[in-house]
């Protein structure tokens, strides 16, 4: 993992990156824009990486591919001249944050490499846990490695012949038969796009940590009703939310399954297999997806993120009740536990924030009143929707403590009468090694006080987390899994991963 943050904000998590793919139906060549359709889908998902991010489309042929890369937001990277550039009948996109790899742009994905049969694009969402060992493996092979990101190992080992039985030609590589290999040799974590030719392959590890899901490219007119096997369609999309489909004109048809292997094409989407996971092994979509880092308009195991973080306030009114005049949030992504826990609780909501959207990138700061400033530069208070009054703050998380003890005294300063803060996720206390940059357990402020020494600490009246128990009821409450089994990764809140870590 990379803990060299380039932006100040000690409470924010970062996910890894968010993968976007589109193919045109129809004839080829087709008159769908799909690198603009690409581009729009990357913005719809930049809130899962702001580093850097790249476009890679091709016509079909297995020995070309068109590609564009940039650091920063997506449109800042990509100007029209680019996007005209990027033609083609399919294409597949990427947003960056990093956590193996660092910040260099010959990380910044999709990655390409030249086979004797094709040319293969790759993006990849998640962290290997079996990173070195991949490594070590590819490398005794003697397989030279241009960077630290586990990405460019995941598409090295798509590289290498799969073993028996496959049905490899001169001419065509067997995808499928590479994608299991690449699965049988990497645990978890990872959600992959893969293209090569007139395909892209959607692939989500047998854990299902990362989402992804699939979705159709409806015509942008008439009605938005719900999608039939009737309904015109001008492509298929995939993306790791489905809160980009609907600024291409699209529908979500699905998720892709945990260990699920997709092939699409213009002529549909087919499954190909699923990649068990070991016997008695529950699912583990990162729980920390409904908590913090999907967009609430996100459907994920059939309910929208909005409507389980909702029912995290309502748990947590239930859970800490408090003798309060008004109930609000940090915005914004605490915003629906908020809304959940006035409405449980019988307390009015307000807001007491204005945030400023335009304040950029916040970079750390050489004295503790700066990095302060660094934090209260994004929030404005609403002084007289609270002075006077008793608030119950909702947050989302915390992490180091910083950002919630500077929010308090302003609120403070603003004439709040008492502050209590109510956390709508149970305390941080381990690493994550699958995708996000949980920082070192010794910087987690769980580790170093509990609820009362932190309340204390960050000038709370009073603090309270949400158990894990209540976060687990939560989450699955509104699920819709038609029978197929459920299970959430709580490793940086109990330590107990998914699979054995190895090192």
């Amino acid at each position: 993992m990379s803990l060299e943050l380039s932006e100040f904000n000690s409470e924010e998590l970062r996910e890894a990156c968010g993968l976007f793919g589109c193919i045109a139906t129809g004839k080829w060549p087709t008159n769908l824009d799909v690198s603009h359709i690409i581009y729009l889908g990357m913005i719809a998902l930049q809130h899962r990486g702001q580093e850097s991010c790249g476009i890679v489309t091709s016509n079909g042929d297995q020995k070309q591919l068109q590609s564009h890369k940039g650091s920063g937001l997506v449109n800042h990277s990509f100007k029209e001249d680019d996007l005209a550039l990027l033609k083609g009948n399919l294409g597949i996109g990427h947003t960056r944050y990093s956590t193996l790899g660092g910040t260099e742009h010959l990380n910044t994905q999709p990655f390409i490499v030249n086979m004797k049969q094709a040319k293969l694009a790759l993006a990849h969402n998640g962290e290997l846990v079996n990173a070195s060992e991949l490594r070590k493996a590819i490398m005794e092979r003697g397989v030279g490695l241009s960077t630290e990101s586990d990405s460019e190992l995941m598409i090295q080992t798509l590289c290498l012949a799969p073993p028996e039985p496959n049905n490899e030609t001169d001419e065509h590589p067997d995808w499928p038969a590479r994608i299991k290999n690449l699965m049988r040799r990497t645990k978890t974590a990872y959600s992959l796009l893969v293209m090569s030719g007139d395909t892209i392959y959607a692939v989500r590890d047998p854990y299902g940590l990362r989402p992804l899901c699939l979705g159709k490219l409806i015509p942008p007119r008439g009605s938005l009703g719900p999608l039939d096997n009737g309904s015109e369609c001008d492509g298929y999309v995939v993306s790791s939310e489905s809160c980009a489909f609907p600024s291409v004109s699209g529908r979500l048809l699905r998720e892709v399954e945990p260990g699920e292997i997709v092939e699409i094409t213009k002529n549909g989407i087919r499954s190909v297999c699923i990649v068990p996971r070991p016997e008695n092994d529950r699912p583990a979509l990162c729980i920390f997806e409904y908590v913090y880092f999907a967009r609430p308009d996100t459907v994920m195991e059939g309910q929208m993120v909005y409507t389980a973080r909702m029912e995290c306030g309502r748990q947590l009114a239930k859970q800490a009740p408090v003798d309060a005049d008004v109930v609000s949030a940090v915005p914004e992504s605490a915003t629906p536990a908020a809304i959940g826990f006035a409405e449980e609780s019988g307390i009015k909501y307000r807001e007491v924030f204005c945030k400023n959207r335009y304040v950029g990138r916040s970079f750390i700061q050489p004295s503790t009143r700066l990095r302060q400033l660094a934090v209260l530069k994004k929030f404005g208070p609403l002084s007289e929707n609270f002075r006077d009054k008793r608030i119950v703050l909702i947050d989302d998380s915390i992490v180091r403590g910083t950002t919630i003890a500077a929010i308090i005294r302003m609120l403070r300063d603003a004439g709040a009468l008492e502050v209590h803060i109510r956390i709508a996720s149970p305390p941080l206390h381990h690493p994550c090694y699958m995708g996000i940059n949980i920082p070192t357990k010794e910087e987690l402020i769980a580790n170093k006080s509990n609820a009362e020494e932190l309340a204390a600490q960050v000038g709370a009246d009073s603090l309270v987390y949400l158990t894990v128990e209540n976060l687990e009821y939560a989450v699955k409450k509104h699920a819709v899994t038609n029978g197929k089994p459920v299970g959430h990764c709580t490793a940086c809140l109990t330590g107990k991963y998914p699979v054995e870590l190895e090192w």
